[in-house]
């Protein structure tokens, strides 16, 4: 089993590739690269059960663009 912190990701595009991702550290927002921009997930104090237990919860906040 791996010791590196996941995290569930609620809310955002419909088309992220992935739903949980590793977070490093733990409690720090998360920019995910996606479609010429990045997605922005805050933390929250809830937990989803998940295939790979119980993670915490991030909530997408809002999209930022890639300047050219």
């Amino acid at each position: 089993m791996s010791s590196t912190a996941r995290a569930f990701l609620e809310g955002g595009p419909d088309d992220l590739p992935e739903r949980i991702v590793p977070v490093s550290p733990p409690g720090t927002e998360l920019k995910i690269p996606h479609r010429g921009g990045y997605e922005h997930f805050k933390v929250t104090s809830r937990h989803q059960e998940t295939e790979q237990g119980l993670l915490v919860v991030y909530e997408w906040w809002e999209r930022t663009e890639i300047a050219e």
